[in-house]
């Protein structure tokens, strides 16, 4: 049996991961959490599909706008850093919407301004952690699929408890309630950044690219640094092909998060208890699946399962909220559907820290992350406007329809074949500075 030493020197040798993934579903429940009492809440008091969309579009065109430009700051002023700082200012805003309302003083524009500054100040958070994942998986020597697998359970897991805990505060209490809880995730993320992880988390992100670039990506500042990371990405054809597949379906997920599934529950008169339920079962089985994944994913052929898992989880979703089925019978869809889509993460996330060399992740993930996210400020805005011009039932079929043909045809494309070919190879740039538990540990 290993000696307490032991198990103690390995406890510490795996807290960057931990201290990653951990702050990551606490910021990502609050999210969750969000995500159904603000639509709640403009839907309730409007009556409105069209301005429900309208504030997810606030909240979102900041988020994605922003995230195109942080990248650069993120590789030189330090993920860790930016995550700290932007919990902080996210966990203020988010305060102020319940506060506000309870004084009376809560306009449909202040609303609009409060969701914007969320959505701006929580871009590069979510960039940050994300940079963080491969660097704290190398510190912590965990397989980089393993790493990105237990970053899909840690989505899924804040996907499962998010809805569930904002679906009965919205039902018990009301919106204003899951808003608070919301700020007061943001706040415990930030206390888990600052106090969980390694100071020297992060500081990758600066030496190498001076190293990487020479004197010339010094000179050349911020725009050379974006500049680069463009031209990366553009000679990349597969991950080209993840950007704008991956960019459809956002804005299809969108529109399905924002306003059908919320309309869907109103007009079935299943109430907002129901779409935390949807939401639950299709979280607590992509959970599952991303477990499997992070356990046997670096065994299998990526391709197959990654146009597997989108066949799963794409139309059905869609399609059996027109069937006008039971509850119960959404909720097994939905399970299902989030069982396939447990897999598709952890392969994403793979391929991409894989390519993108080490001192370039946050400026090519920023740029990339802004294309693939670019459609859903729009989603829940033209979502809203075609519930409203032609009714839920024909607007979700056309949808489930779109999604199948941009998950599946795309898969014919040659570039996709690329996702196991290079699987192996390892992330470019140089290792990271030892810590202290790295160097009582030998290399796996």
């Amino acid at each position: 049996m290993p000696s307490e030493g032991t198990r103690a020197t390995g406890l510490a040798r795996l807290r960057p991961l931990a201290g990653v993934l951990t702050a990551l579903v606490v910021a990502q429940s609050g999210t969750r959490i969000s995500a159904i009492a603000i639509p709640w809440f403009v839907l309730v008091t409007t009556g409105s599909a069209t301005q429900t969309g309208l504030v997810a579009f606030c909240e979102m065109g900041p988020y994605v706008a922003i995230k195109a430009f942080t990248g650069p700051l993120v590789d030189r002023i330090g993920p860790r850093r930016i995550s700290w700082v932007a919990d902080v200012v996210s966990s203020v805003a988010a305060l102020l919407i319940p506060l506000l309302h309870a004084g009376g003083l809560l306009s449909f524009g202040a609303l609009l301004v409060l969701v914007a500054v969320i959505g701006a100040v929580r871009s590069p958070g979510d960039l940050a952690k994300d940079v963080m994942i491969p660097e704290a998986a190398e510190r912590s020597r965990v397989p980089l699929e393993r790493a990105t697998g237990l970053g899909g359970v840690v989505e899924r897991l804040s996907g499962t408890v998010g809805p569930a805990a904002g679906g009965a505060l919205v039902g018990l209490v009301g919106p204003m309630a899951g808003l608070g809880v919301n700020a007061a995730c943001f706040a415990l993320g930030s206390l888990i950044v600052a106090v969980a992880l390694p100071r020297g988390m992060g500081q990758l992100h600066g030496r190498p690219a001076e190293k990487a670039g020479g004197e010339g990506d010094r000179e050349g500042g911020y725009w050379h640094s974006f500049r680069q990371g463009f031209a990366f990405l553009r000679g990349e054809p597969l991950l080209l092909a993840l950007c704008a597949m991956i960019g459809v379906t956002n804005l299809l997920d969108a529109a399905y998060v924002a306003v059908f599934v919320p309309v869907w529950a109103k007009e079935s008169g299943h109430g907002p208890a129901a779409i935390g339920l949807v939401w639950a079962a299709f979280s607590i089985t992509a959970m599952v699946g991303s477990l499997v994944a992070a356990t046997v994913a670096h065994r299998l052929r990526r391709r197959p399962v990654f146009f597997l898992g989108w066949l799963v989880t794409g139309a059905p979703r869609f399609l059996i909220l027109v069937s006008g089925a039971p509850l119960w019978v959404v909720a097994v869809v939905m399970g299902v559907s989030g069982l396939g889509g447990g897999f598709i993460n952890p392969i994403i996330g793979a391929v991409m820290y894989e390519r993108i060399p080490t001192e370039m992740v946050g400026r090519v993930r920023g740029i990339g992350q802004a294309l693939t996210w670019a459609g859903i400020p729009l989603g829940g805005l033209l979502g809203g406007a075609a519930v409203a011009a032609i009714g839920l039932a024909p607007v979700l079929v056309a949808s489930g329809v779109v999604y199948f043909l941009t998950t599946n045809l795309a898969g014919l494309r040659p570039e996709w074949h690329e996702m196991d070919r290079h699987r192996g190879k390892g992330r470019a740039g140089p290792p990271h500075p030892a810590t202290p538990a790295d160097a009582a540990q030998s290399a796996s």
